[in-house]
């Protein structure tokens, strides 16, 4: 294989995100093209989700459907058999809608009378009205959102095809996740390789077709597969089984988010029966050192960060020759969305409120900031982690030129900075440039910690800049807590600099956590306490409650003692390793308390609730009883002028 007969195809595997590419195939292809390499990309996650929302593709689920023995059928699929022809009338001019490409649309979609509406439409009924015949929607949208409001029709809509899909064809079947839990810290790839040898079914058959058709127009000697989660394992092994099928001479190579968290420790041999190679961490390095392989002008000795199957042993070695240093951030290229299908992306509403819609409403261009975390110290985050552990920023004149380049290239100036927590040094720099330069505007969201770098001044300047949302950590809202996580932050502060973001027009989202390492139910009620005072202070417009998970390469998981707690016995585990159980002597239910969290939070992004005793969200969970904690968010608030 010749350096000039050298082609890279980087994959987007199912399923990722409909409204916008992943960005990992974007920044591989800017880089290897930056090389002299003839790199290609092509985003198969949306490609077989619009192949099966298709005509054809409603065809086909209907026969797969009525092959199904009738006690099989449930409520929705008997409800999409029934209404088949008006789903086949209506899916293509549903799928344009969300493209972007027949707005006029909306008018027909909300007179409820031209989209079948199965059992997501019940969701509707859940939205409170003043008056008994209300548009139960008209809370969310006034009378002027006609296309939000379509769009989460059509949303609902797609959703029930969804289920569809999920109950006559694939129960593991989802938009934003695949077959996830066949590969979420599974010791063993048994699972899987059962899978991958299971008769196809519709999904995998046309996830088949798609990978041939794709080989067909690019002629790859490497293909790339990019598995950002869990939820994206499967499908890009379907691919590779394809691929080696079809044509064992070409190169497969795997990586991404999952392979970094959950592969680190990989023994399992029959991975390498679809896959070649496997890296590690930032991929610009160890795919240099593989091209230069292929190509023959370097041992497989010399490889970088690379997992391959012995050819005389048949065990998995792992090779990182030393000495290879990595490529500097601001050397990594620009993305390029050049093979993307950019108009035919899905703008999605899901939720209505404004904050959390975001990650599926709009195409965004995802940029990162900075490598890593500069932080680097919460007890709960994968810190010993290359994508954690490394920080490097880029010049925020380098960012700029960046941001030009894409918007340039995709006429949208629209930008989501995906770093872990972008760092507030960086964003003023990146805010000054933008103003220095006097560049078009464009809007822009991302991730931060709320620390006090961020005061009213700064938020202002951002927004300015076009700053239209921010997320942040607020994680146990519980001071000991938070101290004990090293988060850095104090309930406190993170009111006072949510509301200065706030206050400046930007969007708040506060990520939430419970079941942290000691954590009382005196704790949790406490803290969805000072989520309610935050949500009615106006500090911050959405939130999600998650479990805390304990991973082998955090804090907590190497170092349990130091968090009051003990680690359940790790299984062996030739393939994937993240989570790791563990004894809280503290013996709370959370599984009980989150079902309470989670619905209290639902209502107050819906401005319901947020008058009342947090209490009565745990009423019928049983929980002891408990105090509730004072009304510290305002008093912190006027403290600081607010």
């Amino acid at each position: 294989m010749s350096a000039a007969s050298l082609r890279v195809l980087s994959l987007i595997p199912p399923m990722t995100q409909l409204n916008t590419p992943y960005p990992s195939t974007a920044y591989l292809t800017g880089f290897l093209r930056s090389r002299g390499v003839d790199a290609r990309q092509q985003d198969l996650a949306l490609a077989l989700v619009l192949r099966l929302l298709s005509r054809d593709g409603l065809t086909q689920l209907r026969d797969t459907a009525e092959a199904l023995p009738p006690a099989q059928h449930s409520a929705q699929v008997q409800q999409f058999l029934a209404e088949h022809p008006r789903y086949e009338a209506t899916i293509e001019r549903v799928i344009a809608f969300l493209q972007g490409r027949d707005a006029t649309l909306a008018h027909r979609i909300n007179t409820r009378t031209l989209l079948p509406e199965g059992a997501r439409f019940a969701t509707l009924d859940s939205y409170l009205s003043h008056e008994e015949g209300e548009d139960p929607l008209a809370w969310a949208f006034g009378a002027l959102g006609l296309q939000d409001r379509a769009r989460h029709l059509a949303t609902l809509y797609l959703n029930d095809l969804a289920d569809v899909l999920r109950d006559a064809v694939d129960e593991r079947f989802e938009f934003v996740r695949y077959a996830e839990k066949l590969a979420t810290s599974q010791p063993s790839f048994d699972p899987l390789a059962e899978a991958l040898a299971a008769p196809p079914n519709l999904v995998d058959r046309t996830l088949h077709d798609l990978t041939l058709a794709a080989l067909d127009e690019h002629a790859p000697d490497v293909v790339l597969l990019s598995v950002p989660f869990p939820g994206a394992v499967y499908a890009a092994l379907r691919i590779a089984q394809t691929i080696k099928r079809a044509n064992p001479r070409i190169v497969t190579v795997l990586g991404g988010g999952f392979v970094n968290t959950e592969l680190r420790e990989l023994r399992e041999p029959r991975v390498f029966d679809h896959i070649d190679y496997i890296t590690l961490d930032a991929g610009e390095r160890p795919l240099l050192a593989l091209l230069e392989h292929c190509q023959g002008k370097r041992s497989k000795q010399r490889l970088v960060r690379t997992f391959v199957r012995d050819d005389e042993t048949g065990q998995v070695r792992y090779i990182n020759f030393a000495g290879e240093p990595e490529i500097p951030f601001d050397e990594v290229g620009t993305p390029t969305w050049d093979g993307l299908p950019l108009d035919r992306y899905l703008s999605l509403l899901d939720m209505l409120n404004p904050m959390n819609r975001l990650w599926s409403d709009g195409r965004w261009n995802k940029l990162t900031v900075a490598h890593g975390c500069y932080w680097k110290k919460c007890s709960f985050c994968d810190v010993s982690l290359d994508y954690i552990s490394r920080y490097e920023a880029a010049s925020a004149e380098v960012l700029v030129d960046r941001i030009e380049a894409v918007v340039a290239e995709t006429g949208q100036t629209g930008f989501h900075f995906v770093d872990e927590a972008a760092p507030p040094k960086a964003l003023k720099a990146l805010a000054a440039e933008l103003q220095r330069r006097g560049n078009p505007a464009i809007s822009w969201w991302g991730n931060v910690r709320f620390e006090k770098t961020f005061t009213p001044a700064l938020a202002q300047q951002l927004a300015d800049s076009g700053c239209i949302a921010i997320s942040g950590g607020l994680e146990v809202a519980s001071d000991r807590l938070l101290t004990l996580m090293n988060k850095g932050v104090s309930v406190e502060q993170v009111a006072r600099v949510t509301k200065a973001f706030a206050d400046a027009g930007i969007l708040v989202h506060a990520y939430l956590m419970y079941g942290f390492p000691t954590q009382t139910v005196q704790d949790t009620v406490d803290a969805l306490e000072y989520v309610r005072q935050l949500f009615l202070n106006g500090c911050i417009h959405s939130g999600f409650f998650h479990r805390f998970a304990c991973t082998v390469h955090s804090p907590v998981g190497q170092r349990p003692q130091d968090f009051g707690v003990s680690l359940l016995p790790l299984p062996d585990s030739p393939f994937a390793m993240n989570d790791v159980g563990f004894v809280d002597p503290t013996g709370v239910d959370h599984d009980l308390l989150g079902r309470a969290l989670k619905k209290a939070i639902y209502n107050y992004m819906h401005g319901i609730g947020l008058d009342q005793d947090v209490r009565q969200w745990f009423e019928e969970m049983r929980v002891p009883k408990t105090t509730v904690g004072r009304h510290r968010i305002a008093k912190a608030l006027a403290a600081a002028g607010h």
